[in-house]
């Protein structure tokens, strides 16, 4: 038999080359022990490629400072459980914080004592929130002046900025891709993306000089006041539909009792639960029935689309209840794989059909016009125009307060409410007059519009501090101000 020696001296010279080429299609990195950037963290994700040289991009630049040297304060929100108000200081959930702006339709409100008691977490204008963990993970953006006041809930962190730094770049880069990478990298967890507070300190904030923080806090204070001009166009439409309609003060009253024979209780509507018998449904009902050019039921005006979905491509553009914007009325779109998407993405939808939430409505269901060819959850009732009523107006009656809590009468749960297809397509809707109906069909259109301009500032602001790194300051200005202005 051969010795050792033997197979020793057969062995080829190491081929730098051919070692380089075979690693070249491998998400590989090679770190020296000296290169580990802390004695913690050794997993091999938080070092894949990606990451690796996303940071190494962050770097190169000639200037740049770790977060924890930029904050006075950071800390996260409330980990206990508040009861919520139905009015008070604003409370913000995860699902609040997008990427530049808050929602402030999804926030929830605590009394003046709890806020108070919740010192620390207090949120005022020039605070950059985060969202710590879960399926909102990693947006960013910066309390406006329109919120004086607010708290927040454990999974949104708080940095509170030194006066020199400005928070709406630091948020805006928190939310490009350079930012987010730094986040996601921290934020690898077994079950759900996670970043605790101890993480935040060592990501590496690329700085430049304020002429590019002006022009990016100046896009997305812009964006900012575009959705607020959204939203208030969309009440303005809502108001016109509700003063048409006579609605008596129980609309914002709850009253405490309601007396009903059982003839015209269970024995017609199989339901013994008091809520389902507030006298406020009666003043509701009164009038639409008593609208002056009549009334009819959505199913004599729109379709449902069937729940069905054949899978046939690759990927679809999914949405979730949690996609939902709720202030501004968009879908948030997902591209996930057809292997990927869950049990109950069920629905195809087309551009212009109304989707109606009816799974745990957040204070109601909300109805939102569909942008595009979507697959959505069963969470959703689907609806197509069949008849003269523009989806516009359902969409903005649907959405009113009035007929948000109307619906809430047909819930069939109580920890995990459910409103069913036919209670939506069964609801009492008021014909209109035509000068009414093209009023709030112009302001829904001027919304949306208003909506996309928004969006795509915010967007612009992130190319922005992306082109800042990638290609330098004075050229991610040129184009920054070129497009702002266009």
């Amino acid at each position: 038999s051969r010795g050792l020696g033997d197979v020793y001296k057969r062995q080829e010279p190491f081929d730098e080359a051919k070692y380089k080429a075979l690693m070249d299609g491998l998400d590989f990195q090679e770190i020296k022990k000296s290169e580990l950037e802390n004695e913690f963290t050794i997993g091999a994700e938080y070092y894949g490629k990606k990451y690796v040289e996303s940071i190494s991009v962050v770097k190169r630049q000639k200037k740049t400072i770790p977060l924890g040297q930029m904050w006075i304060l950071a800390t996260d929100g409330d980990h206990g459980s508040p009861d919520y108000q139905e009015s008070g200081v604003l409370y913000l959930l995860s699902e609040c914080v997008k990427e530049g702006y808050i929602e402030k339709a999804k926030c929830r409100y605590i009394t003046e004592a709890k806020n108070r008691e919740l010192k620390r977490s207090c949120l005022h204008p020039g605070d950059i929130v985060v969202t710590k963990t879960g399926v909102y993970f990693g947006k960013s953006a910066v309390i406006p002046e329109s919120i004086p006041e607010a708290n927040t809930i454990a999974h949104v962190g708080k940095i509170t900025l030194k006066s020199q730094y400005n928070p709406y770049y630091v948020s805006t880069f928190l939310n490009c891709k350079y930012g987010y990478c730094q986040l996601r990298r921290r934020g690898i967890k077994a079950t759900r993306p996670e970043i605790k507070l101890v993480e935040f300190p060592d990501i590496v904030i690329p700085e430049f000089s304020d002429r590019l923080y002006s022009a990016v806090e100046a896009s997305v204070r812009k964006a900012n006041t575009l959705l607020e001009l959204a939203s208030g166009t969309m009440e303005l439409s809502a108001k016109l539909i509700i003063d048409s309609l006579a609605v008596g003060s129980s609309h914002a009253e709850r009253v405490s009792k309601a007396l009903v024979s059982f003839k015209n209780s269970f024995q017609l509507t199989g339901r013994l639960d008091a809520e389902y018998y507030q006298l406020k449904y009666k003043n509701y009902e009164a009038a639409v029935f008593g609208a002056s050019n009549g009334y009819t039921f959505v199913k004599n005006e729109f379709v449902p689309v069937k729940k069905s979905c054949p899978r046939t491509l690759d990927n679809y553009n999914y949405v979730e209840i949690g996609d939902i914007d709720v202030g501004t009325g968009s879908a948030f779109a997902n591209t996930v794989a057809t292997e990927e998407l869950p049990d109950n993405a069920k629905i195809m939808t087309q551009k212009g059909d109304l989707l109606v939430s009816t799974v745990r409505p957040n204070r109601g269901a909300v109805a939102i016009l569909g942008n595009g060819d979507l697959l959505v959850s069963g969470a959703f009732t689907v609806l197509r125009e069949d008849g003269d009523y523009p989806k516009e107006v359902l969409q903005v009656l649907l959405r009113t307060s009035m007929y948000r809590d109307w619906l809430l009468r047909f819930n069939v749960g109580t920890s995990y409410p459910v409103i069913k297809d036919e209670d939506v397509l069964n609801m009492p809707i008021p014909i209109l007059g035509d000068d009414i109906k093209q009023d709030v069909v112009a302001k829904v259109n001027e919304s949306a519009s208003l909506r996309r301009q928004s969006k795509q500032l915010l967007e612009y602001a992130k190319q922005a501090v992306e082109m800042a790194i990638e290609q330098g300051e004075d050229i991610a200005l040129a184009w920054l101000k070129s497009k702002v202005e266009q």
